[in-house]
């Protein structure tokens, strides 16, 4: 049975894209299919076939079907800015509507395990006054929160958690990246987030020096998925 979820982050830059990944490869060693969007990418990369973004590029070497990479990321940018100023200065409307096609495409694929990725945390802008979050909304999708683990990190995981619920969505669940392995009380603050989350633990990813897809799968548990 395919099963599908949004994963978004506590944050930007607080490794969605290596747990994202890290989670694809679980599926597969589990001998499931796999599926990845990435509906829109900035901080781009320009090559001799245009535009590529490495995180949508990560989640691409972890689908099992063959997709394309502009099947994964349909809208890309090159400068590292927030997607709606990146699309604004492009002249291109970055609706919900423009994003929601090509991730049902990906949805239609029927994978054993399909991640979309969201960019940033739960309330990036688009065109107006849409956000991403409108994107989950649309697609119906369960979430997975990747919580960035280092000082504030608990109320930005409660306030992202809120924000899933009030938009009508279920948490799925969420993992523990440990960004900084030096925060004060580390184990103290994993059981308040554990306490407080409505949603199971996935697993709590160290900070790895080579943290490919392969080693992150290690520290995750798929099984705890609805």
């Amino acid at each position: 049975m395919s099963a599908a979820y949004f994963i978004t982050g506590t944050d930007t830059d607080v490794g969605k894209t290596t747990i994202a990944a890290g989670l694809l490869h679980a599926a597969r060693l589990a001998g499931k299919s796999t599926a990845a969007g990435k509906p829109v990418a900035s901080g781009c990369q320009i090559t001799p076939k245009g535009l590529r973004n490495s995180d949508a590029l990560a989640l691409l070497a972890e689908c099992s079907l063959p997709l394309t990479y502009a099947e994964v990321n349909p809208v890309a940018f090159e400068p590292a800015i927030a997607p709606h100023l990146a699309a604004r200065e492009a002249g291109v409307a970055l609706t919900v509507q423009s994003l929601l096609k090509p991730m049902q495409h990906i949805l239609a694929q029927q994978a054993d395990f399909t991640l979309i990725e969201g960019a940033g945390g739960w309330r990036v802008p688009l065109a107006d006054q849409a956000n991403l979050s409108d994107l989950a909304m649309a697609l119906k999708l369960p979430v997975i929160l990747v919580v960035g683990v280092r000082l504030g990190c608990i109320s930005h995981a409660l306030l992202t958690a809120e924000a899933i619920a009030r938009d009508g969505l279920s948490l799925a669940g969420w993992v523990a990246n440990i960004i900084d392995p030096k925060t004060s009380r580390l184990e103290e603050n994993l059981a308040t987030l554990a306490e407080r989350l409505p949603a199971p633990c996935l697993g709590r990813v160290p900070r790895l020096k080579q943290a490919g897809a392969d080693a992150v799968a290690a520290h995750l548990e798929l099984d705890l998925l609805d």
